[in-house]
């Protein structure tokens, strides 16, 4: 819509004849008549020069030949200069106010228009296809500047800085007056002639913008533009700014009213801003109610009203109670603008009443709150939001810089007074922004929800936020949007209700398995994870959160305390107290999961674990008459692999607590742990009659010990066992108690004892190496020791398994040593697999040194050679022969030769050489006269002269 930017005030009317041309001069009128007259007319009064709007102009007087060749076509009045020129048949210079004639341009005969820049006494003139630019010099004389080719007749023109418009045909045209560059601009339409006007401000008027019809001038003056029409003249007097905008937004043309918004003069900036919002929120609630819901934010956004105006657009919005001003408010506590703004709040205030006093649910309403709506909302928010909660942020900072400076004044003034004053300052400070801040977030939080963005919902809480917990907590119940409210409990810190909620949810879901995919949703392992960044900050909470899980989901609860590192015996010592039940799982976990295993006392606590067990288990079967050795439940096998793979736990408690008659297993891989061997082997050969178990016992304790000297003892304890069988049973239990408070230790030795079975033994073997010294395998403890009393002197003895034995590990076992062992009464050729392989085994052994001893007697015989090839050498010693050192003869003077045969220097110089060597720290040889001579591995060899030749 064109809007009316300038009002028609009729000066002249009723010409007599047709007007060619209008200028203005000293408030007054100058026109041009077809008959070649010219007419002054004066406004009434002279009034200033000014525009009469209510009186037309009068005719003041009349020359009616001015021009007598030709009819005038243009005429334009130059005010500085006090000239008239004006275009009949040539362009002419008239003075003012008389109007004589000063000059004629006859080089502008035949144009048609002309355009005077009086600023810089520039002349264009349009003649036929052709524009000539004059410039004035020493106020008569005009001087051709340029000349440039057009398209066709130039029909109007204006000059507009170094550029002028010109309207040719039916179009607008930009000629530049320094390069006659030509540049089309638009169309003046079908039927209207192309005018053009400069105006004041440098831009210009162009006919098109004209409401008047047939209009066939236009003429720029000091007051106003002149619209001159055939025996009339209007002067279009521009319309204030201000009714402008006014009239704009009425008619619904905001952008056009903003537009001139910019045209107000700086110092009305204040009313300005007053205006450009107003129009920004008529602009926006326009927008809003035809759906535009994302140009309608813009616009609110630009109008910079309060964020809660804007929500006050939709009501199904819960907002926190504030203390924040409106903007209505805010705009009538300013006094400055109490009388300019009376139009904004005007326009405000019918929307304000409507948006807050209407309750109908009208159709109007359900379309504000639809999708799109609130999806424009949220990106209204977002882009609000991050300056908000800066402030936010900074509020709470400062408050805290206050209150430590206040606290630390506090304290000061406690050292310095004895009485101090108990009374607390009060500091009030601000929470505007945090309040705008809580209003924005819950706003936005809603928004997500209401539009399906649970996951965007999610990443706000999971920021610094301000969400108001009570709304929002309602709000997410409500909608059973429990991930969200999770989150929301989460950034709250509370971890209690958020855990509470998650089992509640994780049991729901595994009710309604099946039914839908709420399963999937919720599962144990969220617990897990919700948990884990709470190890380090709160392991109790942890702990009695995670029993739930650790039920269910044993071994990533687990993992959860290993990779978080939550103190092992915390999590063992609240198991304990809190769920026995789960403690023995938690510690199997631990230990299998753990990279460096456990500290010993949890290993203890789970081998106790264990055998508490099997003894209950132990004594029902006992009951019942079902136990027998080879019976084993669950947990019995854990304890055994617990007793074997791990060595923290404390064997002298177990071994108290293991029943005399049963359990035989346990007993002998706790006599193992701290190297009992004997016992041990008695175990698993007579109590267990496992032969197979004591040979594996025994292969286990050699590759353990492999680099002990005694090695092959263990398997000669148990040839000892198979030979000579233990006493009776109840002598050998009478013994087992005791046996366990002798050893508290892994690492204690116990002293070797002598006995009559001791020195049977060393006769046996026949060396003294034989003899278990505290290094052994078996701590030094023979069968003939002090407990050696159970090995019974009759009884039958396990032939069978002894041979087997020798034949698998004859590499092994020390071959005369076992020997003497067995019974006179053994057949050879029982013993063909074992001595075969030793037999073979000693003669390459054998074979083998007697190779090394010849290698290394004929190297001997080759070192001997060399000596003796060394020790032929000869020197020739005559009378040039010189000193290496000193460079004097050697003569008759004592001499020594290095070994390489050909150095010869006087022994004195070598003396005083190796002297030198010692001060400064160097290995020094000096080898005695006579070896020097035939060792030929010395540094040095000497003699005397006479020796000749040596």
């Amino acid at each position: 819509m064109v809007h009316s930017a300038y009002d028609a005030v009729e000066l002249v009317s009723g010409v007599p004849g047709d007007i060619v041309a209008v200028a203005s001069y000293a408030g007054r009128l100058l026109v041009a008549g077809k008959d070649g007259s010219l007419r002054i007319y004066a406004s009434p009064g002279h009034a200033g020069g000014g525009i009469p709007r209510d009186a037309p102009y009068a005719l003041e007087r009349q020359q009616p030949s001015l021009w007598r060749r030709g009819t005038p076509l243009a005429m334009e009045v130059s005010a500085g200069r006090e000239l008239l020129l004006s275009l009949a048949e040539c362009v002419n210079l008239h003075r003012l106010p008389g109007l004589e004639t000063v000059a004629v341009i006859g080089k502008t005969k035949g144009a048609n228009l002309f355009a005077w820049d009086d600023r810089r006494g520039l002349l264009a003139v349009g003649r036929w296809k052709r524009l000539t630019i004059f410039r004035l010099d020493s106020g008569r004389e005009f001087v051709e500047v340029k000349e440039f080719g057009v398209p066709d007749t130039v029909k109007s023109m204006a000059w507009c800085g170094d550029n002028i418009c010109l309207g040719i045909r039916k179009e607008y045209m930009i000629i530049n007056s320094m390069t006659g560059a030509l540049t089309e601009v638009f169309s003046s339409g079908r039927n209207a002639p192309p005018l053009v006007v400069a105006l004041p401000t440098g831009e210009l008027l162009l006919g098109k913008t004209v409401v008047l019809r047939d209009v066939q001038k236009l003429v720029e003056t000091e007051n106003c533009i002149l619209a001159v029409l055939a025996r009339s003249v209007y002067g279009l007097l521009p319309v204030p700014i201000g009714a402008q905008i006014v009239q704009l937004t009425a008619s619904g043309e905001f952008e056009e009213a903003l537009a001139l918004c910019k045209l107000l003069p700086p110092e009305d900036s204040n009313l300005r801003a007053a205006k450009e919002s107003s129009i920004h929120i008529r602009y926006g609630h326009f927008l809003f109610d035809n759906g535009s819901y994302e140009e309608a934010m813009e616009q609110f956004s630009d109008s910079h009203v309060d964020i809660t105006y804007v929500l006050s657009l939709y009501p199904s919005l819960v907002l926190p109670q504030t203390h924040i001003i409106g903007e209505h408010d805010r705009l009538q506590d300013l006094p400055e603008l109490a009388r300019e703004s009376s139009d904004v709040t005007d326009d405000m205030e019918p929307y304000s009443l409507q948006l807050h006093e209407s309750d109908d649910t009208s159709p109007l309403e359900i379309k504000k709150m639809s999708h799109n709506a609130l999806i424009a909302l949220v990106k209204y928010l977002h882009k609000k939001r991050n300056g908000i909660i800066e402030r936010a942020t900074a509020e709470v900072t400062e408050e805290v810089v206050s209150g430590a400076v206040h606290h630390s004044s506090i304290l000061s003034e406690s050292y310095r007074s004895k009485k101090p004053n108990k009374k607390r300052a009060q500091t009030h400070t601000s929470s505007i922004a945090r309040e705008m801040a809580t209003v924005v977030d819950t706003s936005l939080l809603q928004a997500l929800i209401l539009t399906g963005q649970s996951s965007g919902a999610i990443e706000l809480l999971k920021g610094l936020n301000y969400c108001d917990l009570n709304i929002c907590k309602e709000f997410l119940e409500e909608r059973n949007d429990y991930m969200v409210l999770l989150e929301l409990y989460r950034s709250n810190e509370m971890h209690r209700e958020a855990l509470q909620l998650l089992n509640q949810l994780v049991e729901e879901s595994k009710a309604e398995m099946g039914k839908n995919d709420f399963n999937k949703k919720f599962n144990p392992q969220m617990i897990i994870e919700y948990l884990r960044p709470l190890c380090r900050s709160d392991p109790m909470l942890v702990l009695e959160s995670s029993l739930y899980v650790l039920e269910r989901n044993p071994s990533d609860t687990i993992e959860l305390f290993l990779s978080e590192n939550v103190p092992a015996d915390l999590v063992n010592s609240y198991l304990k107290q809190h769920a026995p039940n789960l403690q023995s799982t938690y510690l199997e976990l631990m230990l299998s999961m753990s990279v460096s295993g456990i500290n010993p006392n949890l290993q203890n606590e789970l081998v106790q674990l264990y055998l508490s067990e099997v003894l209950d288990w132990h004594k029902i079967l006992k009951e019942e008459g079902n136990w027998t050795e080879k019976t084993y439940s669950p947990t019995r096998k854990k304890l055994i692999t617990t007793l074997e793979n791990n060595s923290g736990y404390n064997t002298d408690i177990l071994l108290k607590r293991l029943p005399q008659d049963a359990l035989f297993e346990e007993r002998a891989i706790l006599y193992g742990k701290i190297n009992q061997h004997l016992r041990a082997l008695s175990l698993y050969v007579h109590k267990l009659q496992m032969p197979e178990r004591a040979v594996a016992y025994c292969d286990r304790v050699y590759e353990e010990g492999a680099q002990q000297p005694s090695k092959s003892n263990i398997y000669f304890n148990l040839l000892q066992i198979y030979l000579n069988p233990r006493k009776a049973e109840k002598e050998f239990e009478q013994k087992i108690v005791p046996v366990a408070s002798q050893y508290p230790g892994i690492q204690k030795a116990t002293k070797v004892r002598g006995g009559r079975m001791g020195k049977k033994v060393v006769e046996i073997e026949g060396a003294d190496d034989v003899r278990f010294n505290p290094s052994g395998t078996d701590s030094g403890r023979s069968d003939g020791d002090g407990d050696g009393d159970d090995v019974s002197d009759g009884g039958p003895i396990m032939l069978n398994e002894a041979l087997e034995l020798l034949s698998q590990r004859w590499d092994r076992i020390n071959g005369a040593q076992a020997l003497r062992l067995l019974p006179r009464d053994t057949k050879l050729q029982d013993l063909v697999l074992f001595l075969e392989p030793l037999l073979r085994n000693s003669s390459e052994h054998r074979r083998n040194y007697m190779v090394i001893k010849n290698l290394i007697f004929r190297a001997n015989l080759q070192v001997k050679e060399d000596l003796y090839k060394r020790r032929q050498a000869v020197l020739k010693i005559d009378g040039d022969s010189m000193c290496s050192l000193c460079h004097k003869r050697i003569a008759n003077s004592a001499f020594a030769i290095y070994p390489n045969g050909q150095t010869l220097v006087h022994f004195v110089c070598f003396r005083e050489s190796q002297q030198i060597k010692a001060v400064r720290g160097t290995k020094v040889y000096i080898p005695s006269c006579k070896a020097a001579q035939y060792q030929s591995h010395q540094y040095l060899e000497y003699g005397e002269h006479e020796i000749g030749q040596n």
